[in-house]
């Protein structure tokens, strides 16, 4: 791979009519790193995923994967990479071996050949045992698993998940997490999108944080966490809303940020020792009573808050 960067992305934009999905993307993916895309869901990771991968045309930009043009050598793109989607793509009334039988006949592989790639999947996936189930009697964190071993099959040397973890059981994204980690020390190159931080904090040599189709800031988990230096994270419950207080705590020493919602609120500040006693002290003058407080040390929802204003994840 040229200099050692398996994904360069140069200015990557893509406008659907009137909406701006992604707005100037630009990143570098070493070879032999995971690299992840964080953001909340519609910050457009996976638009910039569905250009990676040729699935998108990019409206202005370019990108290179193992050094060849996203826009000029598709085809050599997708030699190298393996895909796995956001959503379920298999055949569900195939069974696990017959789905990844499938696909490696898509990647041009036959006899001895796919069928001992199909069995060595089989194993890093964990499905041996269920193999001639078919896939529609499995459990969505199953059916991942076995996504993730048709993106596997034809060796890339490059592999893009795209939220893979998203509403599977515990067992499973465990599973995923590990396996993501194993391919990484074989020495896979692994582009990861998420919007749960704790991902990628356990799994990122490098992370960028996207919101409203850009990429906000890039670094690795200690120098995104030193933008926000020391700042600890209170997370709030009020018995009642109330603005006056809100405006009265924007003002108090070593508060650096109060996002309001309702009666919740998220608080960054230097040091929750200091800090606490007094929201205590004023929130009683304004009749209103504190009912929870949560305490959190740095961490990349703080970072996104302090980057933007908002809360990294979704509210349910």
């Amino acid at each position: 791979m040229p200099d050692g960067v398996a994904i360069r992305a140069q200015d990557l934009q893509k406008q659907f009519r009137t909406v701006s999905a992604v707005r100037g993307v630009s990143f570098e993916v070493r070879a032999g790193e995971i690299f992840s895309l964080l953001g909340p869901n519609g910050a457009g990771k996976s638009t910039t995923i569905a250009m990676l991968s040729c699935l998108l045309q990019p409206t202005q930009g370019d990108a290179y994967v193992c050094g060849h043009s996203i826009r000029q050598s598709p085809q050599r793109v997708k030699a190298c990479l393996g895909v796995v989607p956001q959503d379920i793509a298999l055949y569900l009334d195939l069974s696990a071996r017959e789905n990844l039988e499938f696909w490696g006949k898509m990647y041009g592989l036959r006899g001895i050949a796919l069928r001992q790639r199909v069995a060595e999947i089989l194993e890093i996936i964990g499905l041996t045992e269920r193999q001639n189930d078919k896939a529609g009697t499995f459990s969505g964190g199953m059916q991942r698993r076995v996504n993730i071993g048709a993106a596997l099959l034809h060796r890339p040397d490059v592999i893009i998940m795209d939220e893979p973890t998203v509403g599977i059981d515990p067992q499973s994204r465990r599973h995923i997490l590990d396996n993501v980690k194993e391919l990484n020390r074989q020495g896979m190159t692994v582009l990861y999108t998420t919007h749960y931080m704790e991902e990628a904090q356990e799994l990122s040599h490098q992370i960028a944080i996207m919101d409203q189709g850009k990429v906000i800031v890039c670094g690795t988990h200690a120098e995104l966490i030193r933008l926000v230096g020391e700042r600890t994270r209170l997370d709030l419950t009020l018995d009642t809303e109330s603005d006056a207080l809100v405006a009265c705590w924007r003002s108090i020493a070593g508060i650096h940020s109060l996002l309001a919602d309702h009666s919740r609120l998220t608080v960054l500040v230097d040091d929750s020792n200091l800090v606490l006693p007094r929201l205590f002290e004023t929130a009683a003058p304004f009749g209103v009573r504190i009912t929870s407080v949560m305490i959190e040390e740095p961490n990349l929802e703080a970072v996104f808050l302090h980057l933007t204003g908002k809360a990294l994840r979704d509210e349910p």
